[in-house]
């Protein structure tokens, strides 16, 4: 008897999808609303991280360029080697290998500062609190981004709304010295990860306190306000 054998629809097309999460049962939500979205016109292959470090291992195969779409969670296990701290970085990673791969970037952060530095440095095609997500949330942003629009959830737009009275803003090398003083890293020893001078790094530490008015001197104080304020 003839194995009752369905072929493949060889007219459907086959996005391949990344998911980086370090919560394994987020990344089987995200897969289970990604393979429901237009059946009948999509087949997804979906290749799945848990940290940074999986992800660069992932984004270092030789057909890396089958990405088409990226979900990213902001916070995550570094990999500090690559200097990949976070979500962030490795949208940064992807931009630069994979142009045209559409990124959308999940969040916990609720801070406008915050939000407003991840549109001005990714400009990512989707952007999502994560308190907003839910099902059909998620389809629709995917919609969104599969038709070449940007989707930004509800939490987002209304935090966009809001007057910008705090427009604090650093760059990467404050960003490393926040991350290095985090982990107790000794000043001196902090050119050895960050390319600027010892010098430049005391300065732009003495800056750091005085922009987030930091009384006490003290860089855990520093470093309490800065993530109260998600900057790194």
């Amino acid at each position: 008897m003839t194995p009752n054998f369905k072929a493949p629809n060889s007219e459907l097309r086959r996005p391949n999808i990344l998911i980086v999460d370090d919560h394994p049962f987020i990344i089987e939500g995200y897969k289970n609303a990604i393979t429901r979205y237009k059946p009948k016109e999509f087949e997804f292959a979906i290749e799945q991280a848990h940290d940074c470090k999986s992800a660069y291992d992932l984004l270092e195969q030789k057909d890396v360029s089958r990405f088409e779409v990226a979900f990213l969670d902001i916070s995550m296990p570094a990999y500090e080697e690559k200097d990949l701290f976070s979500g962030e970085d490795l949208a940064k990673l992807i931009m630069k290998k994979i142009p045209e791969c559409k990124i959308i970037l999940l969040t916990m952060y609720t801070e406008l500062l915050k939000i407003k530095t991840i549109i001005r440095t990714i400009n990512p095609n989707g952007l999502i609190i994560k308190n907003d997500l839910t099902f059909d949330e998620l389809l629709l942003a995917f919609d969104k981004v599969m038709k070449n629009e940007k989707y930004y959830s509800q939490s987002v737009v209304k935090m966009l709304n809001q007057s910008s009275h705090n427009s604090i803003e650093i760059d990467e090398f404050d960003k490393q010295i926040l991350f290095h003083l985090s982990k107790g890293t000794p000043i001196n020893e902090m050119p050895h990860y960050i390319p600027i001078s010892f010098n430049e790094i005391e300065k732009r530490r003495a800056s750091l306190k005085e922009l987030l008015k930091v009384r006490s001197g003290l860089d855990a104080d520093l470093v309490k306000e800065a993530k109260n304020k998600a900057l790194f």
